[in-house]
C-alpha cells in the first residue's frame, strides 16, 4: 500500500486510563472481568445533593518525571489525563520517544473535557473572595485545553492541536478528529482522548438539580443498571482515557504492535433538547450509519456494541429504538452491553474509555456483560449481555457516545 494514498488507514498503539476500578486500563479491565463496580456510597444530602453513589479515584495518577512547570498548573482532571496519556504512549513506544520515527510536527493533540477545572476555578474563586488572592495559576486550572496543552509540552507534539467539549460524547469526538486528522494526511501520530473530575459539592448539585443522577438511595445494584426497569438516573464518575493513533504504514514500519484499527466515525446533531435526546432519533441514526459506511461494512458485520447505556429512562429506551432504526435486523442478533454499569458515566471520558474497553474486547476475544440487568425493560429488547461476560469471535466492534446538547458520536473499531 502506498502510505501516501489518502484516505490513510488509522491504527491503536496504546491507550490507557484512570478510573475508579483501576489506575490503569489493565485494572480497570481486570476489575470488570471481576463484576466489580467502581462507584460507591457518598452522602452529599447536607449539600441539597440527592444522589449518592459516586466514583472517585482515591489517590493521584503517578505524574514522577513531570516537570513542576507542567505539573503544577494542571487541574485534576488534566493530571488525570496525563497519567492516562502515559501509559498510552509508553505502550505505543516504549522508552523510546515519537521524535525517534516522526517529525514532531506530523504529531498532535486532540484532548476534551466537558467542564474541565470547574472544581478548581470554585476553589480559587472562594479563596479570591476572601483573602483578595487566588492562585497565580488560575488561569491555566480553568482552561479548558490545558490538557492538551500539557500533552503537547511534555511530549513535544508541535502538530495539529484542539480540545473538543461536547459533554459526554466529548472522548468519541476527539479520537474520532483525531483519526481524520491522520486519514486526511494532516497527521502522521495523534494522542487523543478525554478526562473529566467533577467532586465539588457545587458542580454535582449543578447535574444533579437537572435530575439526570441516580436517584436510588440505598440499593447499589439499582443506582446503575442500564435498560432496566429499575433505571433511574447515570452515576457520575470522574477519570481519563487516552488513546495513541498512528498512521498504518508507519506504524509498521517502525515495528509498532498495532492494538486495532480506527474504520469509521459518525457525528451529527441532535439539534433538540439541551439534556433529551430527539424524538425522532434522526441524527443517531444517521451517526451509526455513516460510521458503517466509512468502514465499508454492512451492519451485519458488526460482532458487539458498546453502547452508551447511561442508566436513564430517556437514553436507553431512546438508544436502543435508535440502533434498531438504524441497524434494521441485525440490531436483534448484535450482542451488545453498557459497561457504565461497572464505572459509573465518566462524562467526557467515557466515550473513549470505552473504546479501550472495545479494543481489550477485540484482544480478549470478549464482550463484556451488563452489570445489574435484573429487571428488564420490556420496551428494551436487545442482546444486552446479561448473562455474564460472554466468548464471541469478534473481528468489529461499534461504540456509542451520546452527550447533552445533542452531541452524537459513533466509532468502528476492529481487528487491523
Amino acid at each position: 500500500m502506498n502510505s501516501n494514498a489518502l484516505p490513510r488507514r488509522v491504527v491503536v498503539t496504546g491507550y490507557g486510563a484512570v478510573t475508579p476500578m483501576g489506575m490503569n486500563a489493565a485494572q480497570s479491565w481486570a476489575a470488570m472481568m471481576d463484576y466489580q463496580v467502581g462507584y460507591r456510597h457518598i452522602d452529599k444530602s447536607q449539600a441539597g445533593i440527592q444522589s449518592c453513589f459516586m466514583g472517585l479515584i482515591d489517590d493521584e495518577p503517578n505524574l514522577k518525571g513531570i516537570p513542576a512547570a507542567i505539573r503544577r498548573r494542571l487541574p485534576r482532571f488534566a493530571r488525570l489525563v496525563l497519567g492516562a496519556a502515559r501509559e498510552a504512549m509508553e505502550m505505543a513506544f516504549n522508552s523510546a520517544s515519537p521524535a525517534d520515527y516522526y517529525d514532531l510536527l506530523d504529531c498532535g493533540t486532540i484532548i476534551g473535557s466537558g467542564w474541565a477545572g470547574q472544581d478548581e476555578t470554585i476553589v480559587n474563586y472562594d479563596s479570591y473572595l476572601s483573602t483578595g488572592l487566588g492562585s497565580p495559576f488560575g488561569c491555566f486550572l480553568s482552561m479548558p485545553n490545558v490538557a492538551t496543552a500539557a500533552c503537547s509540552l511534555y511530549w513535544g507534539l508541535r502538530g495539529y492541536q484542539n480540545s473538543p467539549i461536547a459533554a459526554c460524547a466529548t472522548g468519541t469526538i476527539a479520537i474520532g478528529d483525531a483519526f481524520e486528522v491522520i486519514r486526511s494526511g494532516r497527521a502522521s501520530m495523534m494522542l487523543a482522548g478525554a478526562g473529566e473530575s467533577l467532586r465539588a459539592d457545587l458542580t454535582v448539585w449543578n447535574i444533579d438539580v437537572l435530575r439526570a443522577l441516580a436517584r436510588e438511595q440505598e440499593d447499589i445494584k439499582k443506582a446503575c443498571c442500564p435498560f432496566s426497569l429499575d433505571r433511574n438516573g447515570f452515576v457520575l464518575s470522574e477519570g481519563a482515557a487516552v488513546l495513541c493513533l498512528e498512521e498504518r504504514e508507519a506504524a509498521l514500519a517502525r515495528g509498532a504492535t498495532i492494538l486495532g484499527e480506527i474504520k469509521g466515525y459518525g457525528n451529527y446533531s441532535d439539534a433538540f433538547d439541551f439534556t433529551a435526546p430527539a424524538d425522532d432519533k434522526i441524527a443517531r441514526v444517521k451517526t451509526i450509519q455513516y460510521a458503517l459506511k466509512q468502514a465499508g461494512l454492512a451492519a451485519t458485520e458488526i460482532d458487539y456494541i458498546n453502547a452508551h447505556g447511561t442508566s436513564t429512562p430517556l437514553n436507553d429506551l431512546n438508544e436502543t429504538e435508535a440502533i434498531k432504526l438504524a441497524l434494521g435486523e441485525a440490531a436483534y442478533s448484535t450482542p451488545l452491553s453498557s459497561t457504565k454499569s461497572y464505572s459509573g458515566h465518566l462524562i467526557a471520558a467515557a466515550g473513549s474509555f470505552e473504546s479501550i474497553i472495545c479494543l481489550q474486547a477485540l484482544q480478549h476475544q470478549l464482550m463484556p456483560a451488563t452489570c445489574h440487568l435484573n429487571n428488564p425493560d420490556p420496551a428494551c429488547d436487545l442482546d444486552y449481555i446479561s448473562e455474564g461476560h460472554r466468548p464471541a469471535k469478534l473481528q468489529n466492534t461499534l461504540n456509542l457516545s451520546f452527550g447533552f446538547g445533542g452531541a452524537n458520536a459513533a466509532l468502528v473499531i476492529g481487528q487491523a
